[in-house]
């Protein structure tokens, strides 16, 4: 039985087919078309799943779209009488898509597939909820999910137990502690649904001290956890930015203007924000605890991308465990909606083994053969080195030891935001200035950026403050304190970015000034390259982490095929490229030929 579930039409729009039950293939489509969270219809992402499956949309039995569109409508009409007439600008602008195509999805659905059977539409944090709990490996768990907004709800939490899904409570909109954070992450100059995880990185340089005013002014928090927002401060509900002049007088200016220079107000506001949303999702996993008497939470919603929320919620010890979706913002959507056609449409029944979820390492994206692969290096001309496959990992140790810096390029592409050791760029933890040459250098992006380490999932515990596995890059944790160095004289006074110039550990590269690190484990069951390859390198050097970072630049999508990885290679500082079985050397390369422009192509933000 072939299910595909859709998400489409708001950001990161994603398929994902489910065949008898198991995730078989997932993708977002950026990676098919560049542009970076890429909110159409996924037609290359469904051809993939298709393809991938060896089907066509006849063998189809079933397909779910992640949200009910009529009452997504019925949220915005209701919104634009309430604040009409100041919300006319926004509502003149997105009515035409909502007539031209969402309200008639059903029908968009069949023609874009050429497909009659039957379509289900769940709601929008059902399909968060399903995406949380049936792929984790509990037999019955606590759910949270936490985002933006779906149809009308921010927040929800509920039970899963065998194949069934109950929500118990839910916050509506406009009372959302996503727009909330992205509210922020608009007036610290970010782009919204996409620097929220800058704001988190920002963090640590500053101090909380607008926390009281956004608790006394903003956001109304009781002790459950459930919470209001302040409206009068806000302009997302109907106009064309998040925020308002009363916002602005509050905290004493007008949105930092992307791109200019970084003050120690924004580092502030950062800090204040994240640790708002960090006490809001304590207390609601202390309320889910009390009200569903669960040992374990699973999340999902793009709120559970804030992986330093998610590592304080585990170090408190509400539950004993904690599984989080890794493509928790609306991408995951689609494997949510699939899977509740699967377990709630076909009541199939659902068996675990309480160890192993089915994310399959979240690996569920294209692959590539080394004849695929060998066919366009020598398309191109490009200077190769074919290496037997025991060698991979012995030959990517050595370089990493050198500070050289590498693109990897393995197996299926992840599903989610994070590179999980597929489309990763990999270089030496220990190097003192490798995360300011990664950032500068080759990610071109903010130079207060940190990196996370890939660690051996059994030697997790010998370099950070946990005892749990982080598969999927979600939870943050300390650097062991026996790791840590010794601060010389002075450098406990810096301040802001010049923070970065301590070494603070062992493993520097992957540490950040608050001595955190959001950490990789890396397991052979689901990676067994990358495995060998960080076990490599501790067996020859003593080091059980290396640095992973996703491999691609500021505004663009992680690489998806061998072109988009050799172009961003040689677009990079990248030192090496390790593609398949192959090795490419940035020294025996020729130029790319007329690129001067290509960073014209995308929207940095």
């Amino acid at each position: 039985m072939n299910i595909l579930g859709i998400s489409a039409f708001y950001h990161d729009s994603a398929a994902c087919l489910v065949k008898d039950g198991k995730i078989f293939s997932a993708a977002q489509e950026e990676r098919f078309t560049r542009r970076k969270h890429d909110y159409n219809f996924p037609s290359n992402a469904i051809n993939f799943c298709l393809d991938y499956s060896g089907i066509d949309s006849s063998k189809l039995d079933l397909v779910a779209f992640y949200d009910k569109p009529f009452l997504k409508f019925e949220r915005l009409l209701e919104t634009y009488i309430t604040y009409a007439p100041a919300g006319i600008k926004s509502f003149i602008k997105a009515m035409p898509l909502w007539i031209k195509q969402k309200l008639w999805m059903k029908d968009y659905i069949q023609k874009e597939l050429n497909y009659t059977g039957k379509i289900i539409f769940p709601e929008h944090h059902e399909s968060h909820a399903a995406s949380a709990f049936y792929p984790s490996p509990f037999h019955e768990a606590a759910i949270l999910t936490m985002d933006g907004v779906g149809e009308w709800t921010t927040t929800s939490f509920g039970i899963g137990k065998g194949n069934e899904i109950e929500l118990l409570e839910e916050i509506k909109f406009p009372h959302s502690l996503g727009l909330l954070y992205s509210a922020f992450t608009y007036y610290t100059g970010f782009k919204v649904n996409s620097g929220e995880y800058k704001v988190m990185g920002l963090a640590p340089y500053g101090e909380p001290k607008y926390k009281d005013l956004i608790m006394k002014e903003l956001i109304d928090v009781k002790d459950d956890g459930s919470f209001k927002i302040n409206m009068k401060y806000f302009n997302y509900c109907a106009g064309l930015t998040m925020t308002n002049e009363k916002f602005n007088k509050l905290f004493g200016g007008k949105p930092r203007k992307p791109e200019s220079k970084l003050t120690k107000r924004e580092m502030d506001l950062a800090r204040s924000i994240q640790d708002v949303t960090e006490e809001i999702v304590l207390r609601i996993g202390r309320y889910v605890h009390k009200i569903t008497g669960m040992k374990n939470l699973t999340l999902a919603g793009g709120v559970a991308l804030n992986c330093v929320a998610n590592g304080k919620l585990l170090r408190e010890g509400i539950f004993e465990k904690i599984w989080i979706q890794p493509a928790a913002g609306d991408a995951g959507g689609a494997a949510g909606a699939a899977l509740a056609g699967w377990y709630k449409y076909y009541n199939k029944p659902r068996i675990v083994n309480g160890v192993q979820d089915s994310q399959q390492g979240s690996f569920l994206g294209p692959e590539f053969s080394d004849e695929k692969i060998l066919e366009f290096l020598n398309a191109d001309g490009i200077v190769y080195h074919k290496l037997e496959a025991d060698e991979i990992p012995q030959i990517a140790a050595d370089l990493i030891a050198q500070e050289k810096v590498l693109g990897w390029f393995q197996g299926r592409m992840e599903f989610g935001p994070r590179a999980l050791g597929a489309r990763s760029i990999i270089g030496d933890a220990r190097s003192p200035k490798m995360q300011s040459v990664m950032n500068l250098k080759i990610k071109f992006r903010e130079s207060f950026r940190p990196f996370a380490p890939s660690v051996l999932a059994e030697k997790a515990s010998e370099y950070f403050e946990m005892n749990t596995g982080s598969p999927y890059m979600l939870i943050v944790a300390d650097i062991k304190k026996e790791r840590r160095k010794k601060l010389n004289t002075g450098e406990d006074n810096l301040f802001g970015i010049d923070k970065l110039k301590v070494v603070r550990s062992d493993i520097p590269a992957v540490t950040h000034i608050d001595y955190s690190a959001r950490i990789q484990t890396v397991h052979k069951e689901t990676n067994p390259l990358y495995y060998k390859l960080i076990l490599k390198f501790n067996e020859k050097y003593g080091c059980a982490v290396i640095i992973n970072t996703s491999f691609n630049v500021r505004g663009e999508p992680i690489v998806c095929t061998p072109e988009d990885a050799y172009k961003c290679f040689m677009r990079t500082n990248i030192d090496h490229l390790i593609i398949g079985n192959f090795l490419l050397n940035k020294e025996e390369q020729k130029p790319l030929g007329n690129d001067t422009d290509w960073r014209k192509e995308y929207s940095l933000d």
